[in-house]
């Protein structure tokens, strides 16, 4: 069974806008979905449902908190990367700390 807390988490997928470049866009070469994603600009896309009053990516599978897990994983556009690397698996990170707390999850230790 895998230590990773957000296999079960999920709350970065329901709390924050994900804004990227299009040219991560399959129909641009890239690998997010095209109808995962709504056109913004002629260079700028968003991930659907992440702009709702209450966030939820398209791609997340799962209830947050319980079992969630991002469904294009492996084809992800570049912020949700990065989101993942700026503090291994969430741990002390403050967006991870405010997207749990916004689902009435604890903090991770």
């Amino acid at each position: 069974m895998s230590t990773n807390p957000c296999i079960s988490c999920g709350a970065c997928c329901a709390s924050f806008r994900v804004d990227f470049a299009r040219d991560e866009l399959q129909s641009e070469g890239g690998c997010v979905p095209d109808g995962l994603a709504v056109e913004l600009t002629g260079t700028l896309a968003r991930m659907r449902g992440t702009d709702h009053a209450k966030p939820r990516c398209a791609a997340l599978t799962g209830t947050v908190g319980v079992k969630a897990s991002c469904g294009i994983y492996e084809w992800r556009p570049g912020p949700c990367r990065e989101f993942g690397l700026r503090a291994p698996m969430g741990f002390g990170d403050e967006a991870c700390t405010r997207a749990r707390a916004r689902h009435g999850l604890p903090p991770l230790n």
